[in-house]
């Protein structure tokens, strides 16, 4: 008897942690979703997508200043990407809050600068809410050329 309790303690403990894992892959997804889908409406040029998915609130900051909602639409309907690829993310959360970092190789042009395509991270924040995820803060870390 003790044995059986012993295993079914095992097996319950065991599914706690496979739930909790497969908890932290359903994160790191969601925010990789989040991330790509805004990738793609920049390299699309859909600025009323973005729109939609950024929050009243939303900030951003690049080498050259930080940039509320209205001047970062302004400055996305400017860009002029090229292919890019997006790598390393690493995806956390906080109640309703997701942050995700990652590194993007792309060569783009920012208020007409031309920067290299060097791997550079950004880091992007969303915060959930009414069901629905809402871009609210980016962060461009790549340095301009000089």
């Amino acid at each position: 008897m003790f044995k059986l309790k012993v295993i079914f303690i095992t097996i319950i403990m065991l599914s706690i942690s496979f739930a909790a894992i497969a908890q932290e892959k359903s994160n790191t997804e969601m925010g990789k979703e989040l991330v790509e889908k805004a990738w793609v409406d920049m390299k699309q040029g859909n600025v009323e997508a973005l729109d939609k998915m950024m929050s009243p609130a939303f900030q951003s900051i690049h080498q050259d200043g930080a940039r509320n909602k209205k001047e970062e639409l302004a400055l996305i309907s400017k860009l002029n990407l090229g292919d890019y690829k997006l790598t390393n993310f690493k995806v956390s959360f906080d109640g309703a809050v997701l942050l995700a970092s990652y590194f993007v190789t792309v060569t783009e042009t920012i208020d007409g600068k031309q920067l290299d395509k060097t791997p550079a991270p950004r880091l992007s924040v969303f915060v959930k809410k009414d069901n629905n995820w809402l871009w609210i803060a980016h962060a461009n870390l790549k340095p301009l050329k000089k």
